[in-house]
């Protein structure tokens, strides 16, 4: 499956905020936004950011889903 999101997700309810309260906290831009929200791939520094608003690991954003074989 890849890497998701979701963990960020409920940080940002848990925060009362929403998705453009993070794109301007971290300023970004909204595209980077919606990648993420379809749980594609977005830069370090993107991450960074997060962590570093949040004062929070990266575990607390963002997890990698092993996707299991079905062989």
């Amino acid at each position: 499956m890849g890497f998701s999101y979701d963990k960020l997700w409920k940080k940002l309810i848990d925060e009362k905020m929403n998705k453009l309260d993070l794109q301007n906290a971290i300023h970004t831009t909204p595209h980077t936004i919606a990648k993420m929200g379809r749980d594609e791939n977005v830069s370090m520094e993107i991450l960074g950011r997060i962590c570093k608003y949040f004062k929070c690991d990266i575990s607390e954003v963002l997890e990698y889903k092993v996707e299991e074989d079905n062989e």
